[in-house]
Protein backbone atom coordinates (compact mmCIF):
# COMPACT_ATOMS: atom_id res chain seq x y z
CA UNK A 1 0.00 0.00 0.00
CA UNK A 2 1.42 3.62 -0.87
CA UNK A 3 1.28 6.02 1.84
CA UNK A 4 1.19 9.88 0.95
CA UNK A 5 4.01 11.65 1.79
CA UNK A 6 3.69 14.78 3.80
CA UNK A 7 6.05 17.78 5.00
CA UNK A 8 4.68 20.09 7.99
CA UNK A 9 6.40 22.77 9.71
CA UNK A 10 5.44 23.65 13.18
CA UNK A 11 5.95 26.51 15.75
CA UNK A 12 4.56 27.58 19.05
CA UNK A 13 4.72 30.89 20.67
CA UNK A 14 3.79 32.67 24.23
CA UNK A 15 3.85 35.90 25.90
CA UNK A 16 4.97 35.29 28.93
CA UNK A 17 5.61 31.57 29.87
CA UNK A 18 2.89 31.25 31.28
CA UNK A 19 0.79 33.57 29.42
CA UNK A 20 -1.42 33.96 26.04
CA UNK A 21 -0.14 31.55 23.04
CA UNK A 22 -0.74 31.16 19.42
CA UNK A 23 0.47 28.15 17.30
CA UNK A 24 1.03 27.80 13.82
CA UNK A 25 1.66 25.04 11.35
CA UNK A 26 2.17 24.85 7.43
CA UNK A 27 0.98 21.26 5.55
CA UNK A 28 2.74 20.64 2.04
CA UNK A 29 1.02 17.84 0.26
CA UNK A 30 1.02 17.19 -3.69
CA UNK A 31 1.97 20.73 -4.29
CA UNK A 32 -0.24 22.04 -2.13
CA UNK A 33 -0.35 24.22 1.81
CA UNK A 34 -2.64 23.90 4.06
CA UNK A 35 -1.91 26.69 6.76
CA UNK A 36 -3.27 26.97 10.33
CA UNK A 37 -3.28 28.36 13.58
CA UNK A 38 -4.86 28.96 16.74
CA UNK A 39 -4.72 30.72 20.39
CA UNK A 40 -5.32 29.92 23.98
CA UNK A 41 -5.50 32.38 26.61
CA UNK A 42 -2.76 30.73 29.52
CA UNK A 43 -0.42 28.77 28.04
CA UNK A 44 3.07 27.60 27.85
CA UNK A 45 5.43 27.53 24.85
CA UNK A 46 5.89 24.53 25.20
CA UNK A 47 2.25 23.34 24.76
CA UNK A 48 1.99 25.42 22.08
CA UNK A 49 4.75 23.54 20.15
CA UNK A 50 3.44 20.03 20.91
CA UNK A 51 -0.20 21.90 19.79
CA UNK A 52 1.34 22.73 16.14
CA UNK A 53 2.32 19.32 15.97
CA UNK A 54 -0.76 17.57 16.89
CA UNK A 55 -2.93 20.14 14.85
CA UNK A 56 -0.89 19.53 11.91
CA UNK A 57 -1.07 15.86 12.25
CA UNK A 58 -5.00 15.36 13.14
CA UNK A 59 -5.51 17.34 10.31
CA UNK A 60 -4.34 14.37 7.75
CA UNK A 61 -7.73 12.50 6.17
CA UNK A 62 -5.74 9.27 6.31
CA UNK A 63 -2.36 7.58 7.17
CA UNK A 64 0.68 9.61 5.73
CA UNK A 65 4.44 9.43 5.58
CA UNK A 66 5.24 12.61 7.73
CA UNK A 67 8.42 14.59 7.69
CA UNK A 68 7.74 17.10 11.11
CA UNK A 69 9.76 20.08 11.39
CA UNK A 70 9.92 22.15 14.89
CA UNK A 71 12.16 24.61 16.20
CA UNK A 72 11.58 23.08 19.45
CA UNK A 73 14.33 21.02 20.82
CA UNK A 74 11.82 19.51 23.68
CA UNK A 75 9.39 18.09 20.86
CA UNK A 76 12.02 16.35 18.83
CA UNK A 77 13.88 15.01 21.50
CA UNK A 78 10.96 13.86 23.64
CA UNK A 79 9.50 11.86 20.35
CA UNK A 80 12.31 10.61 18.46
CA UNK A 81 14.78 10.44 21.69
CA UNK A 82 11.87 8.05 22.72
CA UNK A 83 11.58 9.80 26.20
CA UNK A 84 7.71 10.39 25.88
CA UNK A 85 7.23 6.86 25.49
CA UNK A 86 9.45 5.99 28.83
CA UNK A 87 7.56 8.82 30.59
CA UNK A 88 4.67 7.02 29.43
CA UNK A 89 5.65 3.57 30.50
CA UNK A 90 6.70 5.16 34.00
CA UNK A 91 3.35 6.50 34.57
CA UNK A 92 4.07 9.86 33.08
CA UNK A 93 7.22 10.31 35.53
CA UNK A 94 10.34 11.39 34.45
CA UNK A 95 13.64 9.32 36.29
CA UNK A 96 13.83 11.39 38.92
CA UNK A 97 10.42 10.63 40.08
CA UNK A 98 9.53 13.99 39.06
CA UNK A 99 6.01 14.32 37.13
CA UNK A 100 6.37 14.76 33.10
CA UNK A 101 5.26 18.22 32.17
CA UNK A 102 2.56 18.11 29.26
CA UNK A 103 1.51 14.09 29.23
CA UNK A 104 -1.91 14.45 27.90
CA UNK A 105 -0.04 16.37 24.49
CA UNK A 106 2.38 13.86 24.63
CA UNK A 107 -0.21 11.04 25.08
CA UNK A 108 -1.96 12.81 21.86
CA UNK A 109 1.12 12.90 19.83
CA UNK A 110 2.29 8.93 20.54
CA UNK A 111 -1.22 8.01 19.42
CA UNK A 112 -1.02 10.03 15.93
CA UNK A 113 2.69 8.16 16.04
CA UNK A 114 0.88 4.91 15.43
CA UNK A 115 -1.11 6.36 12.69
CA UNK A 116 1.00 7.92 10.47
CA UNK A 117 4.98 7.33 10.00
CA UNK A 118 6.33 10.43 11.40
CA UNK A 119 10.21 11.82 10.96
CA UNK A 120 10.59 14.59 13.64
CA UNK A 121 13.48 17.18 12.42
CA UNK A 122 14.79 19.68 14.80
CA UNK A 123 15.74 23.24 12.72
CA UNK A 124 17.07 26.16 14.06
CA UNK A 125 14.35 28.69 15.09
CA UNK A 126 14.54 32.53 13.72
CA UNK A 127 16.92 31.74 11.16
CA UNK A 128 17.30 31.08 7.85
CA UNK A 129 14.39 28.62 7.48
CA UNK A 130 11.52 30.47 5.33
CA UNK A 131 8.36 28.00 6.56
CA UNK A 132 9.70 28.35 10.29
CA UNK A 133 9.71 31.81 10.02
CA UNK A 134 6.42 31.87 8.41
CA UNK A 135 4.97 29.56 11.24
CA UNK A 136 6.54 32.13 14.40
CA UNK A 137 5.11 35.12 12.58
CA UNK A 138 1.38 32.81 12.39
CA UNK A 139 1.84 31.96 15.96
CA UNK A 140 3.20 35.22 17.30
CA UNK A 141 0.12 37.36 15.10
CA UNK A 142 -2.41 34.70 16.93
CA UNK A 143 -1.30 36.31 20.61
CA UNK A 144 -1.17 39.62 19.20
CA UNK A 145 -4.59 39.59 17.74
CA UNK A 146 -6.39 37.84 20.58
CA UNK A 147 -4.97 40.61 23.18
Amino acid sequence: MRTDEVTIYTDGACSGNPGPGGWACILFYKGREKVMSGFERETTNNRMELTAAIKGLEALKRPCSVKLYSDSSYLVNAIAKGWAKKWQSRGWKRPDGKPAMNPDLFERLLQLGEVHDITYIWVKGHASNEFNNRCDKLAVGEINKNR
